[in-house]
């Protein structure tokens, strides 16, 4: 390659790199605290495992350039094999940084789980004693998510919203395909999967419009599966909600059952009032009437085992009797 074209190479990636660096990434700076601590491990895990690769493309092109053929004055040792200082460095350096990463990991595995209940707003601020979260239920569906808010006893399709700085905790499954609920500015992503329940706990710091959508790929519709997460203050999430009642229909289960087919692109659709136990029956596939909920059939089956026990048992104690009664 000539200098001309190598130059050019060079001034065209450091042209892209600025132009890169300008760019907003929402993953890399989100409005919510749990995102942040994530992308706080992702800058340090990547520092962590710079340290080594820095190093070992600089030393390869020193070396290539040191050791290129034209170079009459590099010393030449074709016997040389082995060094105690660099052997150290060598092996020494990797092994420190997966002993960082491992023990980053491990810390940051537990303090963002999930499942765990919220302890603080943002770094400085802990959740105020008596606050407890905002339950929101959410339901995957084809393709569009459902979202239902038992303490306001709403529901709305392709939009959801919340206070700032409340703690919510997501309650999240899904009809037939495997999903995944993303919100990139709020949390990580979590799997949405039929006749299970996952969920997340999460807080977003500041008011905004924001995107959200399923991260896993579930078929024709999954481009449209997209909606608006709202972050607001607590005077405009109450207006939020009394809009919804106003403007909203009725969520029964037969109107559910129609919602339930698989449609693409769907409006924001408010629901001012639903069925009783409706995500309940949804989660536990019952929503048809006489259908068996998947947690009465474990129930239902644990009790005939009970019942096919209980006349083994007689059967063992007559056993028992006559065999008393024929040693007499």
């Amino acid at each position: 390659m000539s200098i001309s074209k190598t130059l050019r190479t060079i001034f065209v990636s450091v042209i892209g790199m600025a132009l890169l660096s300008g760019c907003d990434t929402v993953v890399m700076s989100p409005s919510g605290d749990i995102a942040a601590q994530q992308a706080k491990l992702i800058v340090w895990a990547t520092i962590l495992m710079l340290i080594v690769v820095v190093p070992v493309i600089v030393l390869t092109l020193l070396f290539a350039w040191r050791y290129r053929a034209s170079n009459k004055e590099a010393t030449y040792t074709p016997d040389w094999d082995h060094s105690t200082n660099l052997e150290l460095v060598i092996w020494a350096a990797p092994l420190a940084i997966i002993i960082a990463l491992g023990a980053l990991t491990w810390v940051s595995t537990h303090q963002l789980d999930p499942y765990r209940p919220l302890d603080r707003i943002d770094e400085g601020r802990p959740v105020p004693e008596g606050v407890e979260p905002l339950i929101v239920e959410v339901v995957a569906m084809d393709w569009k998510w459902l979202f239902f808010y038992p303490e306001q006893g709403i529901a709305v399709v392709n939009q959801l919203a919340a206070p700032v700085d409340r703690p919510i905790k997501f309650k999240i499954t899904a009809t037939t395909m495997m999903n995944s609920f993303y919100i990139p500015a709020l949390a990580g992503q979590i799997y949405a999967m039929g006749g299970m329940e996952t969920q997340l706990h999460a807080v977003i710091n500041e008011a905004g419009s924001y995107d959200g959508f399923s991260a896993n790929y579930s078929g024709a519709g999954f481009n449209g599966m997209r909606f608006k997460f709202l972050g607001m203050p607590e005077i405009e999430f109450d207006e939020w909600v009394s809009k919804v009642k106003t403007d909203g229909d009725i969520l029964s289960r037969s109107v559910y059952t129609e919602l339930a087919e698989p449609s693409e692109y769907n409006p924001v659709q408010y629901y001012r009032e639903v069925a009783p136990e409706l995500y309940d029956a949804i989660l536990n596939r019952c929503v048809e009437p006489g259908t068996l909920c998947m947690k009465d059939m474990m129930k239902h089956h644990g009790s005939h085992k009970t019942d096919a026990a209980a006349p083994s048992s007689a059967n063992s104690t007559a056993k028992t009797h006559d065999e008393g009664h024929h040693a007499h």
